[in-house]
């Protein structure tokens, strides 16, 4: 669940659509009823059958679909002048990102648009020549890198694999010296509901790694029951180790942190997403020994010298950090400070904290004795910073930023004299010189604040009718940054207005912001989101004929809470890869269990009764002025399953008496948006905004 981010993306019209013809109304969805009753109460299910994307009728059913949708939005009057103008502004200057240094060496991806994926590049620091390792753009741009690992020397490289957007990784190893693949491959290595995971043994000829048990012809692949194995370069997968996990947790998911030169490994282990981490420390290839339970509310760690740094948020809703020695020797380091903790990394003898208070982000420098130094001299506001990439020992760090207005930045940071030298940048397709952000704040239900960034050009100006596009995600520990608008200046210099709300559910403000979305509070989630629509209304900005709004994933259960609880408040919904029916999330696909420890379990008789009660598919009344909607789902979705879309858009299809178009499209060779390719990518902001476009009546 923790991927989508506050950018127009949607789905692609690169889709097979079979022959279909079009019509002006969508696609008839017969009725099949299941009834069956929930914490009490009878739960009636007219589309289950829409769940089995193997069966004749429903791949006729999407097919239909996919070509209502297609010739809806066929007929969209600036479609292909905003495509054209997305494609020209996605076509940036080189970008650079996830830098990682490891014996001197920097390694990171580098794409040149229109380039379909990310290459894996290394330079000696910082001024080698760079190298390409790992070049996955000769086939048809769908394999994806997932993540990679470098060994602490820098010599060797593992990497991760995926094909098609199903996020499940094999791994890789590679020589850096000489650029020879290793004949090592290590297949079932995690992905979509088990995160990777990898670190390098101190002598560099093994790796510990996470992965789930690999399917054999009566037993199919089982993505649950993740456990960490230890692997022997040069010998085949088959010999590996089990090291930690068997019996664990059903729904395990794993952090590995290698320290010391690989002589200390940290494990963060997690039961599912969004909730706290338990904290495990090795020595050399000895067993991982406890240090911190699930009390102590640990979100992150890393090594900072030969000590542990951990993040903990028990009695400390923004954070502490508290060390740890390789013997298990427990020291305070950093009380509860302003801004919420959002990551620790190590800087010379001491190291860097960065820091959020709401769409606001900056970084503190501390010495070894945990003394304040500085702050580090980034932009005030309006940025948000990536990856900070320092070695042991060493004095200066490689900080990415970047911010509505500002393309991603990489600078190097001096912590003995706090000077800061931009040395790469990305450089735009237009000049977003007169973008102009401002803030506005809305009040929630139970009176929280909810601060709005507004993003629009310079002279558009509060009319009480721009049409706007209000994103937001609410979950999983997962703020929402601001991000560069990129190809999105194609709406605001046509007088269209972006919006983006801080609620709760994200860690803007620390876990207790993220804990009041959670579970049984979820409902404070969609209070949060309509104050903020309110608030551009409120301010005149827009109106409801004016108004969109834009989310997916956990996202797109906002978009379809939305649009049941308060029909009347928006004019277009774009809701991507999202979760409608909420209950059988949980007992019908692989991820949803993953998903207890952010939404609880439906085994529970208060969180089922509360799922019920916001679960969009569960509340569609019929005969109800519905806005426009346009849904997406890719069929190789590991996170959320495709027929989450199919049902609902079969229901608001049905309940709908407003005339406006409801559509779904579905993306036969794509997964929950992983790994897509640059065409893909562009086709995403194209068809949500031409959607938006064309319902919001943009440059009318």
């Amino acid at each position: 669940m923790r991927t989508l981010y506050p950018r127009l993306l949607a789905a692609s019209l690169l889709v097979a659509c079979g022959a279909h013809a079009a019509t002006n109304t969508p696609p008839p969805t017969p009725k099949r009823m299941v009834s069956e009753t929930l914490a009490g109460m009878p739960v009636n299910d007219p589309y289950r059958w829409l769940e089995n994307p193997d069966a004749a009728d429903v791949k006729q059913w999407i097919d239909a679909q996919n070509a209502y949708t297609e010739a809806t939005i066929g007929k969209a009057p600036l479609g292909k002048e905003l495509s054209a103008r997305i494609r020209e502004l996605a076509i940036t200057s080189t970008t650079r990102s996830s830098p990682t240094l490891a014996g001197g060496t920097l390694f990171y991806f580098e794409n040149t648009p229109p380039q379909p994926q990310p290459v894996l590049v290394a330079k000696a620091w910082p001024d080698g020549p760079v190298r390409t390792l790992v070049d996955l753009n000769k086939g048809d741009g769908n394999t994806a890198i997932t993540e990679y690992w470098p060994s602490p020397s820098g010599r060797y490289l593992a990497y991760g694999t995926a094909e098609g957007g199903s996020e499940l990784t094999t791994i890789h190893v590679l020589d850096t010296t000489t650029g020879k693949a290793l004949p090592d491959e290590l297949p079932w290595a995690g992905g979509g509901t088990t995160p990777q995971a990898l670190a390098w043994d101190a002598d560099e000829k093994g790796v510990t790694y996470a992965r789930f048990d690999a399917p054999t012809q009566d037993k199919p692949l089982r993505e649950f029951d993740a456990y960490l194995a230890h692997h022997v370069l040069g010998q085949p997968a088959s010999k590996d180790t089990v090291v930690f996990g068997k019996g664990y947790s059903d729904v395990a998911e794993y952090v590995l942190h290698d320290g010391n030169g690989g002589k200390s490994t940290a494990l963060l282990a997690n039961e599912g997403d969004g909730g706290p981490a338990e904290v495990f420390l090795r020595n050399g290839n000895g067993a991982f020994r406890k240090l911190l339970g699930h009390d102590a509310d640990v979100r992150s760690a890393s090594w900072v010298g030969n000590r542990l740094f951990v993040v903990t948020f028990a009695g400390a809703p923004r954070g502490k950090v508290v060390a740890f020695d390789t013997d298990g020797k427990r020291s305070d380091v950093l009380p509860e400070g302003e801004g919420a903790i959002q990551r620790v990394t190590a800087l010379g003898d001491g190291f860097l904290v960065v820091r959020s208070a709401g769409p606001d982000w900056w970084a503190d420098q501390y010495d070894g004795k945990s003394a304040f130094v500085r702050r580090v001299p980034l932009p005030a506001t309006g940025i948000v910073i990536g990856g900070v990439a320092a070695e042991k020992g060493q004095a200066k760090a490689l900080i990415t930023y970047a911010g509505w207005t500002v393309p991603p930045h990489w600078a190097e940071y001096d912590g003995n004299t706090g000077a800061l030298k931009t040395v790469f940048e990305v450089k735009p397709a237009a000049d977003y010189s007169k973008v102009r952000v401002t803030r506005v704040e809305g009040t929630s239900k139970d009176g929280t604040k909810i601060p709005v960034t507004v993003i629009a050009m310079d002279g558009t100006t509060p009319n009480g009718k721009r049409p706007t596009i209000l994103y937001s995600y609410g979950g999983f520990d997962i703020p929402v940054t601001p991000n560069f608008i990129g190809p999105n200046l194609a709406w605001i210099e046509r007088g269209g207005v972006l919006a983006y709300a801080n609620i709760r559910g994200g860690n803007e403000y620390g876990e207790a912001w993220h804990e009041q979305g959670q579970k049984t509070r979820k409902q404070n989630v969609f209070d949060d989101f309509y104050a903020a629509s309110q608030a551009l209304i409120a301010t005149k900005w827009t109106d409801t004929k004016h108004l969109g709004i834009l989310g997916g994933s956990n996202g797109g259960l906002l978009m379809g809470a939305s649009l049941v609880q308060h029909p009347e408040q928006y004019r277009a919904v774009v809701a991507m890869v999202g979760i409608y029916d909420v209950p059988r999330h949980e007992t019908a696909f692989a991820n949803g269990p993953y998903n207890r420890s952010e939404y609880g379990s439906v085994k529970d008789p208060a969180i089922a009764k509360a799922m019920l009660a916001y679960s969009p598919l569960h509340n569609v009344k019929p005969n109800t002025r519905y806005p426009a909607v346009l849904f997406t789902t890719g069929a190789n979705d590991p996170r959320v399953a495709p027929w989450q879309s199919r049902k609902f858009a079969a229901a608001v299809q049905d309940a709908s008496t407003s005339g406006y178009p409801v559509l779904l499209l579905t993306r036969m060779n794509a997964g929950h948006g992983i790994g897509a390719p640059f065409s893909q990518r562009v086709g995403n902001a194209a068809l949500s905004m031409t959607f938006f476009a064309t319902e919001l009546g943009l440059g009318e």
